[in-house]
């Protein structure tokens, strides 16, 4: 018999963990101090305080700007010359109008101010009173 190959009679009890937490102490594993070290603690998500941030708007505003034509007066298509061709290209070529997300958008021509010089217009609407003064200086609408 030697020292080494003894064994005791009984084995060593195991200590017993009861279901409040065991080996967790202080502060439990939530660190210290502040919102989420509380119980009951409930973060709010980021994207509500945006969501709250934004306006409240009455209305049906679903898609209010499509269709709408970019507007040009009468009285600014004295820059082409006597005799010329009026369309939505030939606008955004002497910037009277802006392209609308990459593309040239449809016009509208309304009878705002005076005409000196006879045009043919093409590809545009044009109002009531605009296409009399179109017409009473000469010009025609196609």
């Amino acid at each position: 018999m030697q020292l080494n190959t003894l064994k005791r009679k009984t084995p060593n009890q195991k200590k017993k963990t009861i279901g409040r937490g065991g080996t967790r102490g202080k502060t439990s594993g939530r660190g210290t101090k502040g919102q989420n070290a509380r119980a009951g603690h409930k973060k709010r998500p980021q994207l509500r305080d945006i969501i709250k941030k934004l306006p409240k708007l009455r209305g049906y505003r679903f898609n209010s700007t499509v269709d709408k034509p970019a507007v040009v007066n009468v009285g600014a298509l004295n820059v082409f010359e006597n005799g010329a061709v009026v369309t939505p290209a030939s606008l955004f070529a002497m910037d009277l109008v802006r392209k609308v997300d990459g593309q040239i958008p449809m016009m509208k021509i309304l009878g705002t101010g005076e005409i000196t010089k006879k045009l043919t217009i093409e590809k545009c609407v044009v109002s009531a009173s605009a296409k009399a003064k179109i017409e009473k200086v000469g010009g025609e609408i196609k």
